[in-house]
């Protein structure tokens, strides 16, 4: 089989789409050494994909014969597609060639831009509300990582029960429990102490930042005096009023806002941390969560329904809005160490019954459930 996938994701620094794009097409060129695996992009790759993929039969490519980027999906995707004899077409981030000459298949992380466009760029969601129907009715078959996701696309989008496939995600390999001591040079490097609330992700407003730095200083005030808080990912859109109440805090200088940071990094802070926080309003999967539960951290995080989906009772879950409920169940986490562990303990077992290996099985026999419907 020869496959496409979209390699736009790559072009960037690698957060949640990217590393889902990156981890399926190097699991399915692994796992069936006959097929033919292209990750195709009309800008360069980030430095991060492109010493990540040494599988023989997995090609980055970015294509030179149409350099208008903007004629990308118009034209210049289903030139190649069509010149390289691509059995299927996998449109990792949203996106599909609509006037495709093979297969296609299409994965809805989420409805985030339909349902709480209060969280994003209007326009962004303007775009959004025009494309993403017709995309998704183009497809031939969709992916969601969640049932809640697959519900939403029936229900939104119009899109039958019987065109959409749950398959879930997974914790990259990468993320393993370390250490203390191996932890110290990035936390020292980092400013970060031997206690802390970590939160990992976008730094955007649906994730509710606000309302764990409100539970932080709740707790702080409660005499835990060495406890910081460690914001880490990259900065989004719309979180200017997040910035600003952080900087006039009374515990700003125990809020650490790290940036994008590596895995390396990552995988320190996870194994490191006293508590992994995550009260984000929406998800449609919920990657960091899982990742952290993998290096070994307890975990609180919104008892919402994909989140309840993918964690189960692996951690302390709470109404992700009420900064009471949130400051409570993180202070009372805090001073348990005996629950700490227990659900330490439960998180490594959970996050081990997922992995890309799965996952890229089972997108596989999308690909042949596709074909045999074309």
């Amino acid at each position: 089989m020869r496959i496409a996938l979209d390699g736009l994701p790559l072009s960037r620094p690698l957060t949640g789409i990217g590393h889902y794009t990156l981890e399926l097409a190097s699991h399915l060129a692994a796992d069936e050494p006959e097929d033919d695996i292209f990750v195709v992009t009309p800008r360069a790759f980030d430095a991060t994909a492109r010493v990540a993929t040494d599988v023989k039969n997995l090609k980055l490519l970015r294509p030179t014969f149409n350099p208008i980027i903007r004629q990308w999906w118009k034209s210049g995707l289903q030139r190649y597609l069509r010149k390289n004899k691509i059995d299927v077409f996998h449109g990792t981030n949203f996106k599909l060639p609509l006037n495709a000459d093979c297969v296609t298949v299409l994965t809805i992380h989420d409805l985030s831009h339909l349902l709480h466009p209060d969280t994003h760029e209007s326009k962004k969601v303007a775009a959004t509300e025009v494309t993403l129907p017709a995309t998704a009715a183009a497809a031939t078959l969709i992916i969601t990582p969640t049932e809640l996701v697959r519900a939403e696309v029936h229900e939104q989008l119009g899109i039958p029960l019987e065109k959409i496939v749950v398959i879930p995600e997974a914790a990259r390999d990468c993320f393993r429990p370390v250490k203390s001591e191996a932890t110290t040079p990035t936390r020292q490097r980092l400013g970060i102490g031997e206690e802390f609330l970590l939160y990992v992700g976008t730094i955007e407003p649906r994730k509710n930042l606000l309302t764990l730095v409100k539970s932080f200083e709740a707790i702080a005030q409660q005499n835990a005096n060495d406890l910081q808080l460690v914001l880490a990912g990259m900065r989004g859109w719309m979180v200017e009023d997040l910035y600003d109440y952080v900087r006039r805090s009374a515990f700003s200088n125990r809020i650490i806002v790290t940036g994008y940071l590596s895995d390396h990094e990552l995988r320190a802070l996870y194994s490191s941390c006293t508590i992994f926080v995550y009260p984000s309003r929406y998800e449609g999967f919920g990657l960091p969560p899982l990742e952290a539960m993998a290096c070994g951290a307890p975990v609180v995080a919104s008892r919402i329904g994909s989140i309840s989906e993918v964690l189960g009772q692996a951690a302390l879950l709470v109404d992700p809005v009420d900064v009471t409920a949130l400051t409570n169940s993180i202070g009372s986490l805090y001073h348990n160490r005996t629950k700490r562990h227990e659900l330490a303990k439960k998180g490594i077992e959970r996050s081990a019954e997922f992995s890309w290996q799965k996952t890229a099985r089972q997108t596989r026999d999308v690909y042949e459930q596709a074909i045999a419907l074309a």
